[in-house]
């Protein structure tokens, strides 16, 4: 029996999370909050390496300013990868996969911030796509979608390359409701999770195919790179040439192996407060109360308080965040406006 490839988790920590403004700021955000469970979001991340075959200790790609969170939250045998500045994920992957070239190892690419329930379903999705990822193939995974989702990219599946494993025949940007609606019901299309696996000279060659200027660039910033520890220090110069990309845009609608695995895991990238409402707790009036919160003839409420006591009478389907300095109210279903608080919020500083 072949020798299994190692795995070695490589888990994006430099996001700012401003869509769950004022909870996640860019000193603290969203993936070092307990926001679905008491650990938080990096640490829940960590926590679903545990009992994948081959997994060697992970590498984290994050924020300089976040050093000190993710050592708090941390494993003991992790390697830090700080990016000098924030370049997409695409960049980020690139110096994760030359640091782990010399090994090959399996790269399972996971954001830090998201939430999969099901473990066991993701476990079992990473174990089908295994065999396909040593014969050079980039693999995403997939979420079966429950329901029209505007938010997300979806991915159309093709012809069946193993057990579970199917040819990526096109990625989808997100849809107007019509087109998502017109997916679900044919079938075939699942989101686009942004969880990867691939082999580090399978990321690097298509790259090199693909995106030699941005290749070039991590490669230079890697070898100029200081090293501390278990902290390794990419230089900065040669990283601000690098271009500025996703991995889907980059590399996976460029690529020609690329396969999907469809998962159903309880997946969310709780990428908004409505997100959270969804999957929070709530009370028999579909209320979700976190910290000091009281709705009181109130239905279908989020109401978060990190400080003073919030309560909320007569109203229904409202999201209240209060922290200690800011409060944002906003209707349900209206949470990606967010943004238009943040951009106001930087007018005023």
């Amino acid at each position: 029996m072949p020798v299994q490839q190692r795995l070695t988790p490589v888990i994006l920590s430099g996001g700012s999370g401003t869509r769950l403004w004022p909870v996640s700021r860019g000193e603290r955000p969203k993936q070092f909050i307990a926001l679905t469970d008491e650990r938080t979001m990096f640490q829940l991340t960590l926590a679903r390496i545990a009992g994948l075959a081959g997994a060697t200790a992970p590498v984290i790609v994050g924020n300089a300013a976040h050093v000190d969170l993710i050592h708090d939250q941390g494993d003991e045998g992790m390697t830090l990868i700080l990016e000098p500045m924030a370049r997409n994920t695409a960049p980020a992957i690139a110096l994760a996969a030359i640091a782990l070239e010399e090994q090959d190892s399996a790269m399972l690419v996971m954001p830090s911030d998201h939430v999969i329930a099901d473990v066991a379903a993701f476990h079992a999705a990473i174990a089908r796509a295994r065999d396909l990822v040593a014969q050079g193939w980039l693999v995403t995974f997939g979420i079966e979608p429950d329901a029209p989702e505007t938010g997300f990219g979806y991915i159309a599946l093709g012809d069946e390359l193993a057990d579970g494993v199917r040819k990526v025949a096109r990625f989808v940007e997100k849809p107007d409701a019509a087109r998502a609606a017109q997916m679900l019901a044919d079938g075939g299309h699942v989101w686009n999770a942004g969880i990867f696996l691939f082999s580090a000279r399978a990321y690097l060659a298509a790259l090199a195919q693909h995106q030699p200027a941005m290749l070039a660039a991590a490669r230079a910033a890697m070898a100029g790179a200081s090293h501390g520890g278990n902290i390794i220090q990419p230089a900065a110069e040669a990283f601000a040439a690098c271009p500025s990309d996703s991995i889907d845009y980059a590399v996976m609608e460029r690529a020609d192996k690329v396969a999907c695995a469809p998962v159903a895991m309880g997946w969310s990238d709780v990428g908004s407060w409505d997100a959270l409402h969804a999957l929070a707790p709530k009370d028999a009036a579909n209320n979700a109360l976190h910290g000091p919160s009281y709705a009181i003839e109130a239905t279908g409420c989020l109401i978060r308080s990190d400080g003073p006591h919030v309560t909320v009478v007569g109203a229904n389907d409202l999201i209240v965040i209060a922290t200690g300095d800011e409060i944002l109210i906003l209707p349900r279903g209206k949470s990606q406006d967010v943004r238009k608080a943040v951009a106001a919020l930087a007018e005023r500083v």
